[in-house]
């Protein structure tokens, strides 16, 4: 075996041997990450905020479409009582004296009136015990105004739902300058019989959802003002505007009603049988 012997005066030494390298990315990484983060999350933003965009329009379409139902529900409910027959207790009650087209039509009077009444289905409501007749001079006519829609009462609403109210205004179609003469008779028929008279109204049909916003303003209910720009008073606002103001969705639906009798007539309808020559042909029709 061989024995290595060192010198005794020998001293081990560390030698320090450190290499330097200079970095060349300096933190692009982490740049990159950082911007590949605000990527996801600005993409998150908009995501959010298209899908809150989406879900606003898609709410605001099916408020439309209610409120759109419903004063069409109004109008074609009141179509339906007028044409039905003459001997139903609903045509009764629409052109009776006290029915909402019986108070114009048998009453020359009340032609500048607005009869105004909260449609309630369950309630049948088309007289003028139930309805708030407003005179064109103001006040409202002999004491009557119970046809405001309460919408804080079950009564108030068109279902037992409670979502929707709706309030309806007719009146009578202001006579135009330009009117053509005669307008307002009906085909075949003499001019002193009254009964044959064409009568033209103007149906206004507000539905509201008071759940959103309660329709109030400082002086009250918005359904207590005229539906009609053209009556309202010297500083007050109209059901439309104090519904707007008050942040309630709401829909007017405007409609012209020609309300007539159904009468047999005598039609001549002049036809070309040639060249420079006409002929008349009468024809028996129906005017409704």
């Amino acid at each position: 075996m061989i024995h290595y012997h060192y010198p005794s005066n020998l001293k081990a030494k560390n030698v320090d041997i450190s290499l330097t390298y200079r970095s060349t990315e300096q933190g692009a990484t982490l740049v990159v990450v950082l911007l590949f983060l605000v990527l996801i999350m600005l993409a998150g933003a908009i995501a959010v905020r298209q899908s809150n965009t989406d879900l606003k329009i898609a709410t605001s379409d099916q408020i439309n479409t209610i409120l759109l139902q419903s004063s069409d529900s109004a109008n074609q409910k009141l179509e339906a009582m007028v044409n039905g027959s003459t001997t139903s207790t609903a045509y009764k009650s629409v052109t009776s004296v006290s029915g909402v087209f019986g108070h114009f039509l048998l009453n020359e009077e009340n032609s500048e009136n607005e009869f105004i009444y909260c449609f309630n289905p369950r309630t049948k409501k088309y007289l003028t015990a139930n309805a708030t007749v407003r005179q064109a001079a103001g006040g409202y006519w002999s004491s009557l105004n119970n046809g405001i829609c309460d919408y804080s009462s079950a009564d108030g609403y068109t279902s037992a739902r409670q979502t929707v109210v709706t309030q309806v205004s007719v009146t009578t179609t202001p006579t135009a300058d330009d009117a053509e003469a005669f307008a307002h008779m009906v085909l075949g028929k003499e001019v002193e019989d009254k009964t044959s008279e064409k009568h033209q109204f103007d149906i206004r049909v507000t539905s509201a959802l008071p759940s959103y916003s309660e329709p109030v303003d400082t002086e009250g209910s918005c359904f207590a003002k005229t539906s009609i720009s053209a009556n309202v008073a010297s500083g007050k606002n109209s059901l439309n505007d104090c519904m707007l103001a008050a942040t309630t969705p709401s829909k007017m639906l405007y409609e012209q009603a020609d309300v007539q009798n159904v009468s047999s007539a005598t039609l001549c309808i002049p036809f070309g049988t040639g060249s420079g020559s006409l002929d008349t042909q009468c024809v028996l029709s129906v005017t409704p």
